[in-house]
């Protein structure tokens, strides 16, 4: 550091009190090349774990479809292709940005509008309405949907439309569909759903284990294709990416798989 100093002819540090302190001129080159730093230790952690082969993905997600889809799932995954290291972060707000964060690929839920990026669709896009079996006890002569005018409606704070649409969808458009508690994600309103809470408006996606296992039931057959939906996300650079490849593959055939094997689904968290 003393050398980089010299040639420069800056001061990085300055002693106080015996300690260093990063002098302004320090902190500001501190933030020009720490992305560069960081970058170029991914590379060499990388190249040193896997000398060429396979690698790191670094794939970021929503806390919903991560937790409740993706996790369950990865064994699966990580079997096939025990050669790819996955890197995973949950983002609660999208667009991910591709070029200021490492990221190979993103789980994204909205619409298929998202410029310079590749987009693969994962399930058919499905919201359905959802409750626990003890909730649905309490609803007496539950037949038709005008009836959940009656139920506690879990609404997502970010899409206040989306009920009023469901029910436009089943024919019952006259039902109040914004009354209710809000909740800032779908991983919160499913829970709040698996507590007997209320009815939820969920992607199938998200809660397909759930309804297998007798956990949540679905009250109405309703078929309902939402506008927004769940893709996985990459940037063109990454279209011809081998493990991003991979892992596009085993995400889109998972997603029309169905549920989680039986195995994985009684496992217990740690």
């Amino acid at each position: 550091m003393r050398d980089l100093e010299a040639e420069l002819g800056v001061t990085f540090f300055e002693r106080v009190r015996q300690r260093l302190v990063l002098t302004e001129v320090g902190r500001a080159y501190v933030a020009e090349v720490v992305g560069s730093l960081e970058r170029l230790q991914s590379a060499t952690l990388e190249l040193l774990a896997h000398r060429g082969q396979g690698g790191v993905l670094r794939l970021a997600t929503q806390p919903a479809i991560g937790m409740k889809w993706l996790i369950p799932r990865l064994g699966r995954f990580t079997t096939k292709h025990p050669e790819i290291l996955l890197h995973l972060a949950t983002r609660s707000r999208t667009p991910f940005d591709f070029g200021s964060e490492p990221l190979d690929a993103a789980i994204h839920y909205g619409q298929a509008d998202w410029p310079g990026v590749v987009m693969d669709r994962l399930g058919d896009g499905q919201e359905i309405v959802v409750c626990s079996p003890a909730y649905l006890r309490t609803m007496k002569r539950l037949k038709e949907p005008e009836d959940l005018a009656r139920a506690v409606l879990l609404q997502h704070a970010r899409r206040p439309e989306a009920w009023r649409r469901w029910f436009e969808a089943a024919g019952a458009p006259a039902v109040d569909a914004r009354s209710g508690p809000r909740y800032e994600h779908y991983y919160m309103i499913g829970q709040a759903a698996l507590a007997g809470s209320g009815m939820a408006l969920l992607p199938r996606l998200l809660v397909q284990d759930d309804l297998a296992a007798g956990r949540l039931v679905q009250p109405f057959g309703v078929r309902y294709l939402a506008d927004d939906a769940y893709y996985l996300v990459y940037p063109e650079s990454r279209r011809f990416d081998a493990r991003v490849a991979l892992f596009r593959d085993w995400a889109t055939a998972e997603a029309r798989r169905g549920r989680v094997p039986r195995a994985a689904k009684a496992a217990r968290p740690c």
